[in-house]
C-alpha cells in the first residue's frame, strides 16, 4: 500500500474521520499532527474505511494515534503493523502511539500489550479565569503584580509578529536551559522550537487562535491554542520573558477567559518532566487524561 505524505490540503478530510469520535487527548487534532512534519515525514493512508497517521524518522515509523474510524476493526490495526514492519527493522519499533483510555480494553481482548505513557491535564476553565480561593492565591498576587507594574498590549497575533515571537523563543528557551541542564530536557526544547515555526507559518490554515503581549514595542509573551471538541480547547504554547513577573499567570488567564463556549481548558502532558508536571498540578486539573502506548504481546 502507497502511503500518502501529509499537506495542508488534507485539513478537511482529516477532520471528518478526527470528528467521527469524540476524543479528549490533545494529539487527536489536525494541528496537532500537522505540526511535527519538521521532525518525522508524515503518511497517511485510509484502511478499510480507517485513517491511518504513519510518523517516521531515522529510528524507525509508528502509528501517531489511533486508526480513526467509528469502531475499530481488528483487521486494520494488524494491517497497520505490517506497514511499520516494513520500514522498522526492529520489529519491538512498531506501535500505535496515543490510545485512548475507553479503547484500551479491546486492544488487550485483541492480544495486545498496553502501557501508560503520559497523561492531559484538562482543567475547568472557569477555575483558570476566576483564580479563586487559597490554591490560586500566588497566581493570583503574580497577575495582579503584573496588571499594576506593567503597561501593556494584549492583541491577536498576526504574521508580522512572527519572527518576533520565534526570536522570545529562543530567549525562553535560553532561560530554560539555564535551569535545567539536562540534555533530553533541552533537546525537547529544540524539537519544539522547530514545530513552533511550522505552526506560526500555517496558523492560519490549522483553525488556531494566537495571542501576543506587547511591552513597549516589544513581543514579550504570547500563547497559542486549537480547538479539540465542542467543549474543549487545547493550549499548545505559553512563551514569556521569565524574567517579567506574572506575565505568565496574566497571559494564560487573559487567553482562557476569551474561551467562554468552552468548558474546559486541556494543558497538554508534561513530557515526563517533574518541574512541567508540579505547574500544571497547580492549576488544580479536574481529570488527568491517560495516553497509552500499543505493542504486540509478546509473552
Amino acid at each position: 500500500m502507497k502511503l500518502k505524505e501529509l499537506s495542508l490540503r488534507d485539513r478537511a478530510l482529516f477532520g471528518q474521520y478526527l470528528d467521527l469520535s469524540r476524543h479528549e487527548l490533545s494529539v487527536y487534532a489536525f494541528a496537532n499532527i500537522y505540526i511535527w512534519e519538521g521532525l518525522f515525514t508524515i503518511s497517511w493512508a485510509v484502511i478499510s474505511g480507517s485513517l491511518c497517521v504513519f510518523f517516521r524518522d531515522k529510528l524507525g515509523c509508528f502509528l501517531y494515534l489511533a486508526p480513526l474510524t467509528k469502531k475499530i476493526k481488528p483487521a486494520v490495526i494488524s494491517r497497520a503493523f505490517l506497514i511499520m514492519d516494513g520500514f522498522n527493522r526492529n520489529k519491538e519499533i512498531s506501535r500505535i502511539e496515543n490510545v485512548e483510555e475507553d479503547d484500551v480494553a479491546l486492544y488487550r481482548e485483541l492480544g495486545y500489550a498496553c502501557q501508560c505513557k503520559s497523561h492531559d491535564y484538562l482543567c475547568l476553565r472557569d477555575k483558570l479565569t476566576d483564580l479563586k480561593g487559597n490554591l490560586f492565591k500566588p497566581k493570583r498576587s503574580s497577575y495582579n503584580y503584573f496588571i499594576k507594574n506593567h503597561s501593556f498590549q494584549y492583541l491577536p497575533y498576526g504574521l508580522k509578529y512572527k519572527n518576533a515571537c520565534l526570536g522570545l523563543y529562543l530567549l525562553w528557551g535560553r532561560q530554560r536551559k539555564e535551569k535545567n541542564r539536562d540534555v533530553v530536557y533541552q533537546g525537547m526544547i529544540e524539537d519544539s522550537r522547530i514545530s513552533l515555526e511550522i505552526f506560526l507559518k500555517a496558523y492560519p490554515k490549522l483553525d488556531s487562535l494566537v495571542r501576543v503581549v506587547i511591552i513597549g514595542t516589544e513581543v514579550k509573551a504570547f500563547t497559542c491554542g486549537f480547538r479539540l471538541n465542542k467543549d474543549t480547547f487545547c493550549i499548545l504554547y505559553e512563551i514569556t520573558d521569565l524574567s517579567i513577573k506574572g506575565l505568565s499567570q496574566f497571559i494564560f488567564r487573559q487567553f482562557c477567559r476569551e474561551l467562554k463556549e468552552y468548558r474546559y481548558i486541556n494543558i497538554m502532558d508534561d513530557s515526563g518532566l517533574e518541574n512541567l508536571k508540579k505547574v500544571k498540578l497547580s492549576y488544580r486539573p479536574e481529570r488527568l487524561i491517560p495516553a497509552y502506548i500499543v505493542k504486540r504481546n509478546h509473552a
